[in-house]
């Protein structure tokens, strides 16, 4: 009741009317609530999830790529120079390990053998003169092309060494509402890194891999992925808890496919390239069909540390949460109760200021 010049409503306050009941089966019920409540804040939510924390999830992230290995196809050797593009070393590149090539293709006029061919002097998509098929009854349109056509080229497999590549993946990583930054090398000596191959446990900062290890580690039979190429996800994940030292914020390496292989239409993974010279004055070219290895490299993670406004935040829900429980049961047990009328309070000595009880 408020006193003088005090509104009621500003100047009292009420409570809930607290009601023990007697009931083994009730009680249980309530204090297995409150223990599951508290189980899931303090296991999952401040434990598990760390809800004291403050997290960021996008890193800035900077990826460079160097490969080494010689390999040989029955026409010659190629060196990294030929086989990995882009040369720029980026976090998606590829390898090759099969070529099929049309060699010396001048620019000049040939029958187009794929998609423009004729029939009795009429054809479809006709882009020129109808000329007699080599080797058939048939009609071709003549084009202007790089002739021969890429039907007359030669396969080669580059796949005899590929397994033995060398990868070097170079990752640096920054957490800019932390101003944390950490890379995946951390050996001062660059004597290191020559010597070093990856290994989870004893050679985690020495990121260098062996393709055949990325393939295998993938699930995929090599020769049957150099055979018609395919692309291999390289996943770099960083989840790091700024609370602890900075040692224990290591990178962990996932390897998987990333292209459907059983696609039935343009399954796999090729692309063309041609190379330009001179002979006798004639413009030429070797025009290469490429299958290969594409590798992309996928930099993710998080990291944590403690903050005072979501410690907060998770505790208050905690207490809400475990004081929601108790108005449950307390509701709960009012409807259990017997319904009986309750006597009437007493009647105190009139107030000399109203006159009445």
């Amino acid at each position: 009741m408020g006193g003088p010049g005090c509104p009621r409503a500003l100047c009292s306050y009420s409570t809930a009317q607290v009601v023990v009941v007697r009931n083994r089966h009730l009680g249980t019920a309530y204090r297995a609530l409150q223990l599951l409540v508290l189980l899931y804040f303090v296991g999952y939510v401040f434990i598990i999830q760390k809800g004291y924390q403050e997290c960021e999830t996008s890193p800035e992230s900077s990826v460079i790529t160097k490969v080494k290995g010689v390999t040989e196809s029955p026409s010659k050797v190629w060196d990294v120079g030929e086989y990995v593009a882009p040369p720029e070393g980026g976090s998606t590149f590829s390898i090759l390990t099969r070529v099929e090539v049309s060699p010396a293709q001048t620019l000049e006029t040939c029958p187009e053998v794929r998609w423009a061919w004729a029939e009795g002097g009429r054809g479809w998509w006709v882009t020129g003169r109808c000329v007699p098929n080599a080797g058939g009854t048939k009609k071709s349109c003549e084009i202007l092309a790089w002739c021969p056509v890429d039907e007359e080229s030669v396969s080669e497999s580059l796949a005899k060494m590929a397994p033995q590549f060398t990868i070097l993946i170079k990752n640096s990583i920054h957490f800019p509402r932390f101003g944390f930054s950490k890379g995946n090398i951390q050996a001062a000596e660059s004597s290191y890194l020559k010597s070093c191959t990856f290994n989870a446990t004893s050679a985690l900062y020495c990121p260098i891999f062996k393709l055949g290890f990325i393939v295998e580690q993938a699930g995929e039979d090599f020769m049957e992925l150099a055979e018609k190429g395919g692309v291999i996800g390289v996943i770099i994940s960083w989840n790091c808890n700024l609370d602890l030292p900075d040692t224990e914020c290591n990178p962990h390496y996932s390897f998987r496919r990333l292209d459907p292989k059983t696609t039935l239409a343009s399954s796999g993974y090729n692309y063309r390239f041609a190379k330009y010279y001179k002979w006798n004055g004639t413009h030429t070219r070797v025009l290469i069909k490429a299958y290969g290895i594409r590798i992309d490299v996928i930099v993710q993670g998080q990291a944590g540390k403690f903050s005072l406004i979501p410690t907060v935040i998770n505790l208050a829900t905690a207490l809400t949460s475990v004081g929601m429980v108790s108005i449950g049961a307390r509701a709960s047990a009012q409807l259990r109760l017997p319904c009986t009328e309750a006597p009437l309070p007493p009647c105190r000595a009139p107030s000399s200021a109203t006159g009445s009880c």
